[in-house]
C-alpha cells in the first residue's frame, strides 16, 4: 500500500482512482479479489470490466474475475505472454489506449 500511495502522489495521478487495492490488502494476483473488491466497491459487473495490464498475472486475473483483459507493451511480459494468458490484444503503449477503445466500441 505504501508503494502505491507514494507513486500515485509522485505521479499526481492519485485523483483519478475512485478505489485501489493491493496484495497486502487481498489475494494477490492471479487471484481475483482484488478486483472483485474493487468492482463490489464500485458495483460493478465483471463481466463489463477491462483490465488494462502488462503482466500475465493481470491477465490471469481478469479471467479468473470474469472480466476481459488488454496487454500494455511494453511492459513486465512480451506481448505473446499476455496473448497466451488471455488478453483480449495488446496495444503498444498506454497512448494507444484510447484509439483502441474507440475500435473497440
Amino acid at each position: 500500500r505504501s508503494g502505491l500511495d507514494r507513486e500515485l502522489e509522485r505521479t499526481g495521478l492519485g485523483p483519478i482512482f475512485q478505489f485501489t487495492r493491493c496484495a497486502d490488502e487481498a489475494h494477490s494476483k492471479p487471484h481475483p479479489q482484488m478486483l472483485l473488491d474493487i468492482l463490489d466497491r464500485l458495483g460493478m459487473e465483471a463481466a463489463r470490466t477491462l483490465v488494462v495490464g502488462d503482466t500475465a498475472y493481470d491477465m490471469e486475473m481478469a479471467t479468473n474475475a470474469g472480466s476481459a483483459g488488454l496487454g500494455v507493451a511494453p511492459g513486465v511480459h512480451a506481448p505473446s505472454r499476455l496473448l497466451e494468458a488471455g488478453a483480449l490484444d495488446c496495444v503498444n503503449a498506454a497512448d494507444d489506449l484510447p484509439s483502441w477503445l474507440a475500435g473497440a466500441a
